[in-house]
């Protein structure tokens, strides 16, 4: 289900945010419950859940409402736990890819709904309720964004990965390094003039990917690949004529950073109406969903990206037993879409909140639920997440590999992610050689 906006917040800066947060957790305080509504809710696990199901970002929602149907129907009879028996609520919130949004959705789950757990689906929601979280005491899961930029965006820096820590927060996902190691791989095994054109979204995620020290242009250049910089654009932005410029005179071969669907469309088809024609087209977020390589007709054919998680994934989920393809042709059977990349982490973080609650000395106890999750390991449909022993300070690493969309010959779907490169993920056969997009066709 998809919430309705309740009320709109166009400038909430995030002092601001935590002293309204404040003043509402003191009304709340205030007020006095009748003992008929705090026997009632005393037992029941309230779940509030914050992700982007509309917005630019609505792709990486596309499974959310999916999802939470049936974690409603696994967990209808609620949780055993500890002998007891809870019912289990789930709060859902659509930020709408908004972060003002995220802000005022996260306050009434963390202060007026009071939830025992939150989970974020979303940069910006992982990133507004973070230190909300953190001021009041509400454990947080987190994940759909990279591990490096919702920690470095969070104040942490490369130096104290191993101190810096959050109180409340915890986020499981991989960072730009991983992405970087399979973007260069896959083009060391080409024949190009390594000169990169890059342009990177305006954002956390793009900021992490863009930074010269720990993302994609220092890989880059300890390679021997040349930058050739495109900048980062706004959200608003449908002209990417000046990019599109720059990367044609300078003879850019190769074309990568991190650029939304929506984005890179418009950009391809600017590419095309100039007469440029790179050998390589590797970005991170832009062809992660079959829906947006389909959207490009034909021309879609050999975009290659990272790869998070595929039915190829050799893992099982620790709430339904499905295994990675028996969860993506579900999807397929019951939506008649191609399966989704988001969809195991869409799945994931309900298998890593329900272990957090049942591995809890008291699930409704807040310091209780926190050191649950900072001591948790568990099996999910994306793999392994362990939070104890990390060595990033709540932080949980994943896996990823690198892929390449090629069109299909009788396929129920007309492009087909092909695994072209695993050495960050052995347990993912290799199953192509990436093609340079002079090479298919």
């Amino acid at each position: 289900m998809t919430e309705q906006p309740r009320e709109h917040a166009n400038t909430v800066s995030r002092r601001s945010f935590l002293k309204t947060g404040g003043l509402l957790g003191l009304a709340g305080a205030a007020g006095v419950a009748g003992p008929h509504v705090a026997s009632a809710q005393s037992r029941t696990l309230k779940i509030g859940f914050i992700g982007a199901q509309s917005g630019v970002r609505a792709n990486f929602g596309e499974t959310t409402p999916w999802m939470i149907d049936r974690v409603r129907t696994r967990l209808k009879d609620g949780l055993k736990i500890g002998g007891k028996s809870y019912p289990v609520d789930l709060v859902i919130k659509d930020n709408q890819s908004d972060p003002n949004r995220s802000s005022v959705v996260g306050s009434e789950l963390v202060l007026r709904e009071k939830c025992d757990l939150v989970v974020c689906f979303d940069s910006d929601a992982a990133l507004a309720v973070g230190e909300l979280s953190d001021a009041r005491g509400m454990p947080t899961i987190s994940t759909m964004v990279p591990w490096t930029g919702w920690k470095f965006s969070r104040g942490a820096t490369p130096d104290d990965l191993t101190e810096k820590s959050f109180p409340y927060t915890f986020h499981f996902f991989w960072g730009a390094g991983e992405v970087v190691k399979n973007f260069l791989a896959m083009w060391n095994s080409v024949k190009t003039n390594k000169l990169v054109g890059t342009f990177y979204s305006d954002t956390p995620t793009g900021k992490a990917f863009g930074n010269p020290k720990t993302g994609l242009p220092s890989g880059m250049s300890q390679h021997g690949y040349r930058e050739v910089v495109g900048g980062f654009y706004k959200l608003s932005t449908d002209d990417f004529t000046n990019q599109v410029t720059t990367f044609k005179s300078a003879g850019a071969d190769i074309v990568s950073g991190l650029v939304l669907p929506s984005h890179w469309a418009t950009f391809w088809n600017q590419a095309a109406q100039a007469g440029y024609k790179p050998q390589v087209c590797t970005v991170a977020a832009a062809f992660l969903f079959a829906s947006a390589i389909t959207s490009l007709g034909p021309r879609g054919d050999g975009m290659s990206t990272e790869v998070w998680w595929t039915p190829k994934y050799p893992y099982k989920s620790s709430l339904t037993g499905q295994t990675a393809r028996e969860l993506a042709t579900d999807w397929e059977n019951s939506t008649g879409k191609q399966w989704t990349q988001p969809i195991g982490y869409a799945h994931a973080i309900w298998e890593v909140a329900v272990a957090a609650l049942t591995t809890a000395a008291d699930p409704k106890d807040k310091e209780a639920v926190r050191h649950a999750i900072a001591n948790l390991s568990v099996d999910t449909i994306v793999g392994p997440v362990k939070f104890k022993d990390t060595p990033i300070k709540n932080v949980a690493l994943t896996s990823m590999a690198g892929g390449q969309w090629r069109k299909t010959k009788n396929g129920r779907f007309p492009f087909e992610l092909l695994i072209v490169y695993n050495a960050t993920a052995p347990q993912i056969p290799v199953e192509a050689e990436l093609k340079l997009l002079s090479q298919l066709g």
